[in-house]
């Protein structure tokens, strides 16, 4: 007679035919620490733990262990990121969730939406924005984050050139991000796109000053939003510093790859 074998169903694997996505909020038990990160058996996976959540996905709040937080036992929710990290286990968020009316308005947010908001802080690496009707962030000055190239068309050097506190905005939502607490923002997407209409032509004269020195020649405003490459052979040795103003002619206009080039026109 045949003896027929019968293994049991690893719970990790039970979890993988669920198909839990990133994004979807799960919950769970704390089963215990792997170090910082919390082990956790989510809710219909009986055996092992199937979840892990690092140590810096747990809280907003500042703490040194996982275990001031929560304890074993305890009834944990939080927001899959990944399925299967390096032990098999589905990585977790739970700072995702842990403000509920923030993570309610993210969610209420998609990409190409146009909101409202009011400038909370600048920096050297972005701007942050409290949009209208948003929760207070747990530790953000605003929920809205506009990457510095995403300010304007225009060439500045300081994005504090660009936007002040207290200003009123009106911006594009390019993706929000529960993990973060944050919604990346765009001023540009809601600004003509000057390469539409460049504002220059193949033949054209103008001054302009030099904006950047590169290997290969230098960059010339040829207005406000559109700089243009004078190739270092066209500059025949002649030695230029950026700031300087140079008499350019218009060579070649390609809209297609943005891009405008241009020579000595004395």
């Amino acid at each position: 007679m045949t003896h027929m074998t019968h293994s049991t169903p690893d719970p990790l694997d039970r979890l993988r035919e669920r198909l839990v996505a990133p994004g979807e909020v799960v919950t769970g038990t704390v089963a215990g620490f792997d170090g910082d990160d919390v082990l956790v058996l989510l809710d219909g996976d009986p055996g092992r733990p199937s979840g892990r959540v690092p140590g810096h996905e747990l809280t907003w709040r500042r703490i040194g262990h996982p275990a001031e937080l929560v304890a074993v036992g305890q009834s944990i929710r939080a927001e899959v990121t990944m399925r299967g990290g390096r032990d098999g286990r589905v990585l977790l968020s739970a700072r995702a969730c842990e403000d509920e009316a923030l993570h309610r308005f993210l969610l209420g947010l998609a990409r190409g939406d146009v909101v409202t908001g009011t400038v909370s802080s600048v920096h050297r690496f972005g701007v942050f924005a409290r949009i209208d009707g948003e929760p207070a962030h747990p530790v953000h000055p605003g929920t809205g984050f506009i990457n510095v190239p995403e300010l304007t068309w225009a060439r500045f050097d300081d994005p504090a050139d660009v936007v002040t506190p207290g200003r009123r905005i009106r911006a594009r939502v390019l993706a929000p991000d529960t993990r973060r607490g944050q919604v990346a923002l765009s001023l540009k997407a809601l600004q003509d796109d000057p390469w539409n209409t460049p504002g220059v032509g193949v033949g054209d004269v103008l001054t302009g000053p030099v904006t950047k020195l590169v290997p290969f020649g230098v960059f010339v405003g040829v207005n406000e939003f559109v700089e243009g490459l004078v190739h270092a052979d066209l500059l025949a040795g002649r030695t230029v510093e950026e700031g300087q103003e140079l008499r350019v002619a218009v060579l070649e206009v390609d809209r297609a790859r943005r891009r405008v080039r241009l020579g000595l026109a004395d």
